[in-house]
């Protein structure tokens, strides 16, 4: 068993001391999607791959809170948001946008990469370097805005 679960199974048992109903939903809801991971694929989950995957469950919860803005359900979209907030507790700090361009530079500098079609590497990269550190979607427009 890998650090992060641990980590989360800690948080599961706080929650369940404290009686942290919401917290504890959310913590076992990721619980499961990694071992749902686990059972889909037959491996054994890494802190890398829990990172992914947590970074994914936030994703969804911040595009779900904005379909619900634009429905006009702001309190689906709060829990949406208050979910998103408890999942980054579980994730590395966010960069700031200056470290990310230093970032994006030194990888085109190091790949060479020219114009629109040097994109693609570029994300490759700077994906693993950055994993649950930056929202990708920022990443790509400040590549993009580069290399565009």
């Amino acid at each position: 068993m890998n650090t992060l679960k641990n980590t989360l199974t800690e948080a599961m048992k706080d929650a369940m001391r404290a009686r942290e109903k919401f917290r504890l939903g959310v913590i076992r809801m990721t619980l499961a999607e990694i071992k749902r991971v686990e059972v889909d694929e037959r491996i054994d989950v890494d802190d890398a791959r829990c990172l992914a995957i947590i970074n994914k469950m936030s994703k969804q919860r911040r595009d779900a809170a904005k379909q619900f803005t634009d429905g006009g359900r702001q309190d689906l979209a709060d829990t949406e948001l208050a979910e998103v907030c408890l999942l980054q507790e579980f994730l590395p700090a966010q960069l700031p946008e200056t470290e990310i361009s230093t970032l994006i530079d030194q990888v085109i500098a190091a790949t060479g990469a020219v114009g629109p079609q040097g994109i693609g590497v570029v994300m490759g990269q700077l994906k693993t370097q950055l994993l649950g550190r930056a929202d990708m979607q920022v990443v790509s427009k400040l590549v993009r805005k580069r290399l565009g």
